[in-house]
């Protein structure tokens, strides 16, 4: 009973999650005695797959319509250049509008920026549109992680590890409690793993390359992301 209802446990969907299952069964209702909470991790290093980008144009006009036409000429000029990469995802980003006063509180301009977000598991190619988007765009983040993919296959393999680690444990603890046995109560799978912790680049303060500089293509060092699992619980001791 116990293992079929950790094998379904497992085949559920490793998005992140905590995923609680009670193990029931024959056996007498819990006494409320010589009952142990503890909890188990395991982890696994992974190189990062995944490259993710936000590069924007910032802009200033007299008036709105003006304005509106620089940041969308820019915006689709990027767009058309990214088609010629599509093993790269390609998004249009926030976008912000905000007038501009003097100390009377006229407004004498209009500020915008538009962002564009690139997304992929192709270094090369996302390397090289980043380069073409730089002589128009500034660079805002550039951070690596863990695609969606290699993360729910590696939470699969580390949610069975956590079950077996949590399964030791209660072992070696109803040994150190002169227990003669012990049963499950409930088991919590945690899989909250989060891909991007921080930016590995930043550039808010960079300037724009002229339009008709040429931006060499930048090398990728992309690291090593940690994927872990948690299994906690309670069992019950029997003596």
């Amino acid at each position: 009973m116990k293992n079929a209802l950790l094998n379904k446990a497992l085949m559920a969907s490793s998005a992140a999650c905590l995923l609680t299952f009670v193990m029931t069964g024959a056996q007498a209702a819990p006494t409320g005695y010589d009952q142990l909470n503890f909890q188990t991790e395991v982890k696994e290093e992974v190189a990062n797959d995944e490259v993710r980008a936000s590069l924007y144009k910032k802009a200033q006009a007299a008036d709105a319509k003006t304005l509106a036409t620089q940041l969308n000429t820019t915006v689709n000029k990027a767009l058309a250049i990214a088609k010629r990469y599509p093993s790269v995802t390609v998004s249009t980003g926030q976008q912000s509008t905000y007038p501009r006063y003097d100390k009377n509180d006229k407004i004498i301009g209009w500020t915008g920026q538009a962002n564009i977000d690139i997304k992929s598991t192709d270094f090369a190619a996302t390397s090289q549109l980043i380069a073409a988007l730089q002589e128009t765009l500034v660079m805002d983040n550039l951070n690596f992680g863990v695609s969606d993919t290699k993360k729910n296959t590696i939470e699969q393999k580390l949610m069975t590890d956590a079950s077996r680690a949590f399964q030791n444990q209660a072992k070696n603890l109803t040994r150190a409690w002169d227990a003669r046995s012990y049963r499950v109560l409930t088991v919590n799978l945690n899989t909250n793993n989060n891909n991007y912790p921080r930016p590995m680049y930043s550039s808010m303060n960079m300037k724009a390359e002229a339009a008709d500089a040429s931006v060499p293509r930048q090398s990728f060092e992309s690291g090593n992301s940690t994927i872990s699992v948690t299994a906690g619980g309670t069992i019950e001791l029997t003596k």
